[in-house]
């Protein structure tokens, strides 16, 4: 989860704090950036985690709620259990991705949006997918999803009075280290870089008139096509309809 401060803009001298279990304990990576371990699961760490951003940066300007725990232990003993019938789910797969998922986008976007009402302007995304429109995977994996685009649809109704937009964005199949984990049994072929959600993130940060799709999903590799931006190896993915997926 990354928490963007100080700018409106993530392609001007943005103030980036960036969250996470194995992130750098209020560690400086470069003089934009700065890590903050933080398990999202534990309410007086993120509590903690934001009140160290306020003060160091006064302003939250966008949020990205990307947090997830649904691809822990895909395969277990050597089985693939993520496709497996919700009968024969562990039920620990149901918590993570509402504890690592959908709770804690909750919570930070608590915690950002008043300094974003203050000033009125601001950016929440919540990182989503097609799985909240049709099933795929599993069933704790569309319902997941699903209750995170509800959630961005109701947040962006009560913060569109204050000039805060909220939007989903859907990445396609993104390289994580979880997801290269189980790369034989994944195709890879159309598959996104995590600096491309930042790109499109970075690309919505910076328009002038991003409150127009508040409330919104919208297709990372749709956003690299309307706004001309890349992956890192300078490839654009094709974007997925619901049709692909």
């Amino acid at each position: 989860m990354a928490e963007a401060s100080g700018a409106s803009s993530l392609n001007t001298a943005a103030r980036v704090f960036v969250t996470g279990r194995s992130a750098p304990d209020h560690e400086r990576l470069d003089k934009q950036v700065t890590g903050i371990r933080c398990d999202h699961r534990v309410d007086t760490q993120v509590e903690a985690a934001f009140n160290l951003i306020v003060r160091e940066a006064d302003a939250i300007d966008i949020l990205v709620n990307s947090v997830w725990g649904g691809y822990e232990r895909m395969a277990e003993d050597g089985n693939f259990t993520w496709s497996k019938p919700f009968w024969e789910q562990p039920l620990w797969r149901w918590d993570a991705m509402f504890s690592a998922g959908v709770r804690a986008y909750y919570q930070a976007s608590q915690l950002a949006a008043p300094a974003m009402i203050a000033r009125r302007r601001g950016l929440i995304v919540n990182i989503s997918f097609w799985a909240a429109q049709k099933h795929i995977g599993n069933v704790a994996y569309g319902v997941s999803k699903a209750a995170t685009d509800k959630m961005t649809a109701d947040m962006a109704t009560e913060l569109k009075p204050y000039g805060v937009a909220v939007v989903s964005i859907y990445p396609g199949l993104v390289r994580t280290e979880k997801v290269m984990e189980s790369a034989k049994w994944l195709d890879l072929t159309n598959s996104e870089s995590p600096e491309f959600i930042g790109r499109a993130v970075a690309a919505l940060a910076g328009d002038p008139d991003v409150l127009r799709y508040t409330g919104k999903v919208l297709v990372a590799a749709g956003l690299a096509m309307e706004y001309g931006f890349t992956d890192i190896d300078g490839k654009t993915p094709r974007p997925l309809t619901l049709t692909d997926v």
